[in-house]
């Protein structure tokens, strides 16, 4: 059984992953206007990962007899000056992301909720990837910064990124 306060955490990181979604759909439609399709394609795969990452908290609640709450989503911003400046703040919004993901992982660990910290190991090796991922971006995006064919390849690469289901949910669909 999870404690009320562990509970009351992963309800909000639940609203935390639907305004990381709501986020990132934002960005890709800001740089779709820009004419970027290949940075809207990337940060659109963003979207539907925050999705994912949602539903697994949601599931894992529901599958330890926990009431998920819907809160409100907040407002995000929704224009942006450059591409880089998406990645920059993708970044600091990810390294947000992974202290609250931490603060589930210490709370859960004071409860010795053993089971809640099984699932929270996926988020946090999931945060150093995608830190990881937005520092890649913006040391791309800063190597071709003025420079409009470098841009049009990267976006061009940008692209072909395609969406992966997160395992958990890819796991739990056998």
């Amino acid at each position: 059984m999870l404690s009320k306060q562990l509970h009351e955490a992963i309800n909000a990181q639940i609203n935390a992953e639907l305004w990381s979604a709501y986020l990132y759909l934002a960005m890709s439609l800001d740089a779709e206007n820009k004419g970027y399709k290949g940075v809207a394609n990337w940060f659109y795969v963003q979207f539907q990962e925050e999705q994912d990452h949602a539903r697994i908290f949601m599931n894992y609640l529901n599958s330890v007899d926990a009431k998920v709450t819907l809160l409100p989503i907040a407002e995000v911003p929704s224009k942006w000056d450059t591409v880089l400046d998406m990645f920059k703040q993708t970044l600091e919004h990810e390294k947000k992301v992974t202290s609250l993901i931490n603060n589930l992982a210490f709370i859960a660990n004071e409860d010795r909720d053993f089971a809640s910290i099984n699932r929270l190991v996926w988020f946090i090796d999931e945060q150093v990837e995608e830190e990881e991922s937005a520092r890649d971006m913006i040391t791309a995006v800063e190597a071709v910064e003025g420079n409009k064919y470098g841009m049009y390849m990267l976006d061009k690469d940008l692209a072909a990124r395609t969406y992966t289901q997160a395992s958990p949910l890819a796991a739990s669909a056998d």
